[in-house]
Formats: structure tokens, sequence, C-alpha cells
């Protein structure tokens, strides 16, 4: 969640609660129409908030690259791995440190 995410958030809320504040016993189509775009706005907001995982599922690098060889079924990732490209990558290196490689 990024500081954009939650003012996003807070704007649409604000904007939605003053529509809905504003409104008359038999609202309009137009203020209908701008309420239900202001939720939905706010609904979108507070979606990104929890999809903090992204595509690589971690926790670490939500927004980073996908492993290219994640699901390739010729060249499997080794047990353990994600989807996470500097996860993995991270792990190659440790891996072929251990074994004397640089």
């Amino acid at each position: 969640m990024s500081y954009a995410d939650l003012r996003e958030l807070r704007s649409a809320l604000t904007t939605a609660s003053d529509i809905a504040f504003s409104l008359d016993a038999a609202p309009s189509e137009p203020e209908t129409e701008l309420l239900t775009d202001a939720l939905r706005r706010a609904l979108a907001a507070a979606g990104s908030l929890t999809a903090e995982r992204g595509a690589t599922g971690c926790p670490e690098h939500p927004r980073g690259a996908v492993d290219p060889l994640y699901g390739d079924p010729e060249d499997p990732l080794p047990p353990g791995y994600g989807r996470c490209l500097l996860c993995n990558d991270r792990r190659r290196r440790a891996s072929a440190q251990r074994r004397g490689w640089r």
C-alpha cells in the first residue's frame, strides 16, 4: 500500500460522501451516476490496498518481475522457488556461492 493509494481512497470516499449528503429524497439520474462513479472509484482504490502481493505473490517485491522460468515444464524451478524474479535470483546467487562459483 502506498500513500498515493490511500490518498485516492480517501478522496473517492469524501467525494461519495459529499454527493450522498447533498442528495434529495428522489435523486436525479445524473446525481446517481455521479455517486455510482465515486463509489466505484472508492472500491477500486480499496482493492488496490489489498492487492499488495501483486503478480509475484512476494511480500518483499510485490511489484517486481515474474521469473520467466516460473511454470516452465521444460526447465522447472527448484523446490521452494516462487514467482518473484528478484528473490529467485538471490537464491540462485546464494546457491552458486555455496558451491564455490562466482
